[in-house]
Parts: C-alpha cells; structure tokens; sequence
C-alpha cells in the first residue's frame, strides 16, 4: 500500500526530473510515511515515484518499488494489496520466473511477461491502482481496481502524462494547471458527479475496471480507454429457477468466509471497523473465528443519540469477545477538522462523517494498526440502502396490489425520515436523459438532482454563463453503458447505477480511501472480493429483499451468529448529526461559514455567487424551514464550505513548492 507518481514526457528524449518525481511522493507521504522510491527510464521520458506503506514484506530496501524487470522490458508502480499473491507468486516461481521481494506488487511484471497485460489482470485480486510501462511497445498503461477502491487520477500537460494516487500529487507537478473547470464546480456543489471527471479543469480519474493506455504517436501520446471489467447482472429470465434459500447461503457462506481470511494476510497487525451495521459485525464475527487472539475493534460514536450506533456495536463485540475501542466525537471536532478533511478528499463532502472517519482513521493508526477490514460494498450487493428498495417498490413490483405498495412506501419513508431531503428526495424528480437509458430515473440520485436547481444562483457569472445550458443528468447518462441496462429487473438497474456513481466517488473515495489514508491506513473491504460479487450479482430478488427485510441472506446467513436486536434491525445510514440538530453545531458551522463565505472569501476566490450564498445561509438558519429541506440545505452548505476551502488549498496554494518542502522536511531532498 502507499501512494504512487510517475510521468512519461511527449518528447523520449526530453529527461524527467527526479526532484520533481520525490516531491510528488512526499506531498502524499500520508499515503507512505516509510519510505520513499524513485526510477526514472532515461532514454524514454519516463519516471515512477513512491511513499512506501510498508504491510507486505518489510524489508524496506527489497520491497521498494518501483519494479523493473531484468531484462527492461517492465516498470511497474503499484498502490494497494494483491489477495492470492502467495499461490501466484509460487505458480510463477515454478514457470522459472525470479522475483526481487516478497511483495506483492512484483507480481505484475512477472504474470504480464507470461500472460499480456489484459489476460493478467483476471488473476489480480483485491484493491489496486497500477502503472505499467512496456519499453518495446513505448507503452504506459494506467490500470484500476474492478470498483475503484484505489484512486488514480491523470493529466496531459505541453510536456506530457502527469499522473498520481491523489490530485495533489498531478498539482505538485510544475507544469500542471490548477483551477476549477465549470461544470467540475457545478457537480461539488450538488455532491453528484460525473464518472471520470473531478472538479479541476483537465484532470480526469481513472474509472473502475478501467485501462487508460498512452503511446506516442507522432510527437504527441495518444490516449486510449478501455474497459477490462464490469457488474454483469443477468437478463431478464437468465437467472432461471430458484434453489432453496440454504444453497444460496452456503454459497455465500463460502465466498465471505474466503474474502475475510484473505484479508486479514499482512505482515502487520489487522483490525476491524465495527459499527451498528450487520455489515461490519458480520465480518468481524468471522474475522474473531478466523484469528487466534481477540481482534481489535474500532467503533464511532456521537453525541446526538439518534445517529449513535455504539450500544449495538458493544453488544456484538461482546458477543465474539472482541478487544473495542469507542471514539465518541463531538460537534465542535467535527467542523474544527473539516477544512483539514477536504484537503484529504479534494472535493466536497455533504455531511460530517467524513471528518468523523478522519478522526477515527487517525484513532486507528496512534494505537499502532495499519490495516482495518471494513464492510463497505454489503449494501451494494444485497440492496440495502432504502432509495434502492424505493425503486424496487415503484418499478419492480408490478405484479403486486397497489395498496400493497403503497403501504411499503409509506412504511419506507417513516423508518428513514431522519435522511429525507438526503438519501431520500423530498420530491420525485424525472431527468428525461436518465430515464431515457435506465427506464426511470434512480432514487439514488434523486437527492442530488434535487439540488441542482439550486446550484445556478450559487454559481459566480462567469460559471453560471459557461453552464447556463448544463444537464448534470445528461452528462451522467453519457457515462453509462446502455448495453449493461438493457432487459435487466430495475432492482438490478438502480443497483447497477449507484456502483457507477456514487459508490466510488463518495462511499469508497471521500468517506473510504482519502480518510482512512489520511492517516497511513489500508482499508480492505471485504465484500468487494470480485468472486464473491459476481456471485451477488446473480441472487433472486428475494434473496436481497425479503417482505421488509434488507439483505435477506446476509442476515440469513449470520443469524446464529448476530445479536437478535441487530438481526432485526433495518438498514441505519452511518451518518453525523447535520449543523441544524443542535446550537453548538450551528454555532461552528457559521464559525466555518464566517471565514470561509465572507464576501471577502467569496470575491477571493471568484466561484461562487456571494447573494446567492447569503440567501442559503439564511434559509437554512430560519427555524421556519421544514426540517426536510434543512437536511438539504446543511449538505449544500457543507458543499459550498468544500470549494471554498479546496480553492485555499489548491489554487490559491503554491502546491509544487509545499510539495518540495515537504520532501526537504522528510529528508527525501
């Protein structure tokens, strides 16, 4: 695990800088605070840097990436953890392959020498973000996780690929431009954003299961994207009969019990996230099963009873005898690390949680722990979140009596009325572009949509003239692979839709990596071993939902082993109490609010429109408004807060020159 850097120049011949190479590593060394790594390819224009995470083989001048291979071909960069790397590494060892370390990352020159790139990658398991250069093809090729639990982002400067674990890392660069795009300002401040793209002008991420190739042609490198892997839900009528519940379970039983010990394989101590969830409890009873002493778990919790799981999380701990710590964070903490938190996310964040996994993250790694297994990915598969039961009630039940529908409808909107204005709309919203591709437009982003109408008189002119005719839900549409909706049960579609959107950009990007390595910690979601989803994906829909229970075999499956409470309990969003729920969050809200959306602040940073803002402030801060669109208006704030401080970090900051001082700092200049 660390954070990786590289560059490969238009011109071979024009040299890469290896002082800039190391001030791209150091300005993530969060990411890799053991060691840093460096190789440039001389006589190519190409140039690789690291901020070591040392987990797998700690040796720290043998594991050192980046990987050539002996013969030149190969140069690999490599972020994250490749499960099954023992067998691979043995099978490769036995085809006469001799490789440098014990770590994982190696594997890639080796399994791409015997197999090609794209034949390789099958046999890639886990979480990764790679780059791979191939001297005789003069090839540099960007590779992403199936899911997208590893960031990689790039750019193309006059002199070339830029290209880095987070944002930061391409703005460290010098020749890297560093300004908001329109339309990237107009998505962070209604939290929906278009797959690939981020809120800076020409800076683009690589998407899950995604091959982004560079080789020069003409002068110039030519870039080409390709997908190498996707959820495949089954047509409609291919999932045939049914089996009894019982060969579902153990089917599932078999895939959950391998992802878990398969992630708790590490030179260095592992432990688990615990919250309220059958998620995380589910993995920690198996990882307590799986270890011979207690495993350590880690549990949030708040000071507002309503959003507080941590009496539900002592009872499983208890229950498998597991060694919790509880973190309870307040109000004030929450906003007095929020500016710290987007400088981590590079974008905005709706609610505070995100701070709240930043202060845990960094709970986990003073106690000396480096690796957490987290239970991220559960409700993706197993249709937990209430807005995809919400479009399985209104477009998945046809056979169904109205009042039947009507009454789980209502009983939905009662059991999550805490998150109405959020992760429910207030009202229904029909983007014609979405339902064009998806039959309808996903409950999951009906929120989001919601507050775009708010965005334009949000926006400066100059930003509010350039998307003056802007669709946010037809550029999302554009992103979508049609061939992948077609003729599937619309439970499956709004699944399908919320992985490709915002599962990546918010469960796994703002509120998952940028926070937990924030603080030097692996997280290794568990449910996303690919096995065990392309198993999920082909589950009956009464195998997700059962009457008005979520995750039916999930639950099922660990019955004998969850307390009986959390058997029963519905799906609770892990959320912090919004600015509104309290005085002393009001209060450090407008603290943030008082620096950040002055009309100094606003005039400074020429994105945002300050009438606009003040009009948000005040309508949010009237006891009058309905608590509904007080939720949606605390998450645009928290938006507008975002930009506000991602343009003092980024834009107004001279980035390239922290970066190197950062490097001097470590000792690594």
């Amino acid at each position: 695990m660390c954070g990786i850097a590289g560059v490969m120049n238009h011109d071979p011949s024009r040299p890469v800088d290896p002082e800039t190479l190391i001030a791209m590593a150091a300005i993530q060394s969060h990411r890799g605070p053991d060691k840093a790594g460096w190789k440039t390819i001389e006589d190519r224009g190409v140039g690789f840097g690291q901020a070591r995470l040392a987990i797998i083989d700690l040796d720290p001048d043998r594991a050192q990436q980046p990987f050539i291979s002996r013969d030149g071909e190969y140069a690999v960069i490599h972020n994250g953890e490749f499960y099954d790397y023992k067998y691979l590494r043995a099978d490769l060892t036995s085809r006469g392959y001799q490789f440098f370390s014990k770590c994982d990352s190696e594997l890639v020159l080796h399994l791409t020498d015997r197999l090609g790139l794209e034949a390789a990658l099958p046999h890639l398991r886990g979480e990764f973000a790679f780059a791979l250069y191939q001297r005789s093809a003069d090839r540099l090729t960007l590779v992403r996780d199936r899911f997208g639990v590893k960031p990689l982002y790039w750019t193309l400067t006059p002199e070339g690929l830029v290209f880095g674990s987070e944002i930061k890392v391409l703005f460290a660069h010098p020749a890297v431009k560093r300004r908001f795009s329109s339309q990237g300002l107009y998505h962070q401040l209604m939290q929906l954003m278009v797959p690939g793209t981020t809120a800076f002008e020409g800076i683009y991420a690589v998407e899950p299961g995604q091959m982004v190739t560079f080789e020069r042609r003409d002068g110039r490198l030519q870039v080409r994207k390709q997908k190498y892997w996707d959820l495949n839900f089954p047509h409609l009528g291919e999932r045939g009969k049914s089996l009894p519940d019982e060969a579902y379970i153990e089917q599932l039983r078999h895939h959950f019990v391998e992802a878990i010990q398969l992630r708790l394989e590490a030179d260095v101590p592992v432990a688990c996230y615990l919250s309220g969830g059958i998620d995380s409890c589910s993995i920690m009873g198996v990882a307590a099963a799986c270890q011979q002493s207690p495993v350590k778990a880690f549990t949030i919790g708040f000071d507002d009873r309503d959003y507080d799981e941590t009496a539900i999380a002592k009872e499983m701990a208890e229950a498998v005898n597991a060694d919790q710590d509880i973190l309870t964070i307040d109000g004030e903490q929450l906003y007095e690390n929020f500016s710290r938190t987007i400088w981590h996310t590079e974008r905005s964040i709706y609610n505070t949680f995100t701070v709240a996994k930043l202060l845990m993250s960094e709970y986990v790694h003073n106690a000396g722990y480096k690796v957490v297994v987290t239970g991220e990915g559960s409700d993706e598969l197993f249709a937990g979140y209430p807005q995809l039961r919400l479009d399985y009630i209104l477009h998945g039940m046809d056979n169904a009596p109205p009042e039947e529908k009507a009454d789980l409808q209502a009983w939905l909107q009662e059991s999550n009325s805490l998150f109405k204005g959020n992760l429910l709309a207030e009202k229904t919203i029909n983007d014609r572009a979405l339902t064009d591709i998806v039959g309808f437009t996903p409950s999951c982003l009906q929120s989001w949509l919601s507050a775009a109408s708010l965005v334009p008189n949000l926006l400066h002119p100059e930003h509010r003239t350039a998307t003056k005719d802007y669709s946010p839900g037809a550029a999302i549409a554009q992103t979508l692979d049609r061939k992948q909706l077609e003729n599937r049960h619309p439970l499956d579609k709004a699944q399908y839709i919320w992985i490709k959107t915002q599962f990546e950009s918010q469960v796994l990007g703002w509120a998952g990596d940028r926070v937990d390595m924030a603080n030097s910690l692996e997280a290794r979601p568990a449910f996303l071993d690919h096995p065990l989803v392309e198993f999920a994906v082909t589950l009956p829909i009464e195998m997700r939902l059962r009457g008005r229970q979520d995750k039916y075999i999930l639950r099922e499956m660990m019955r004998p082993l969850l307390p009986k409470a959390l058997y029963e309990r519905q799906k609770f969003a892990f959320m912090a109490p919004p600015s509104h729920t309290d005085l002393e969050k009001q209060k450090a809200m407008r603290g943030l609010a008082d620096n950040y959306l002055s009309s100094q602040a606003i005039a400074d940073s020429g994105l945002l429109d300050n009438a606009g803002v003040k009009k948000v402030l005040q309508r949010h801060g009237d006891e009058d408004t309905p608590v509904s669109e007080r939720v949606q208006l605390d998450a645009v704030i928290n938006h507008l807060l975002s930009v506000q401080m991602m343009h003092e970090h980024f834009v107004a900051s001279d980035v390239p020159k922290s970066a190197r001082d950062r490097a001097v700092e470590l000792g690594w200049l």
